[in-house]
């Protein structure tokens, strides 16, 4: 292992998750006051910013627990790969979507298509900070090649 590797991806872990939680934040508030240029409504606008600020605040807490058992997961078994990231996320998201509504009813809670969607935009901004390289601080195995003439 790595030492300096390892502390290098710890940063981005952190900074990775941090920035898609502010991504999350920032959709489920754009998506609630379907605010337009700074210039046109600047109220409007910074109303946007703080409420996603405060969302993404929200949504850290929450997501906390099952986000840092899947990054744990990524990381020990390097799984690099886009898919497992948006799926993790997306789950996540719905999850906790579900997880918040009443048992009594058996649909699909509204608003899940924008939690998802909120979830994978999440995933996609942890990817491309931190996911691409999950494990790079791991010793790599040594491959054993066959003696020649054996």
């Amino acid at each position: 292992m790595d030492g300096g590797k390892f502390l290098l991806q710890l940063l981005k872990i952190v900074c990775g998750f941090t920035f898609a939680l502010i991504a999350c934040g920032l959709f489920l508030a754009w998506g609630f006051f379907q605010a337009s240029h700074p210039n046109e409504n600047p109220i409007a606008f910074g109303a946007m910013v703080g409420t996603g600020l405060v969302s993404a605040s929200v949504v850290g807490a929450t997501a906390l627990v099952p986000a840092g058992i899947l990054i744990a997961i990524a990381e020990l078994a390097r799984l690099r790969g886009i898919v497992f990231h948006l799926a993790a996320s997306g789950g996540i998201a719905f999850l906790l979507w579900t997880i918040g509504s009443g048992a009594e009813n058996a649909d699909i809670r509204p608003g899940s298509v924008v939690a998802l969607a909120a979830g994978f935009l999440a995933g996609l901004v942890y990817w491309a900070v931190a996911g691409r390289t999950s494990g790079c601080w791991q010793a790599q195995k040594k491959s054993v090649e066959p003696k020649p003439g054996a």
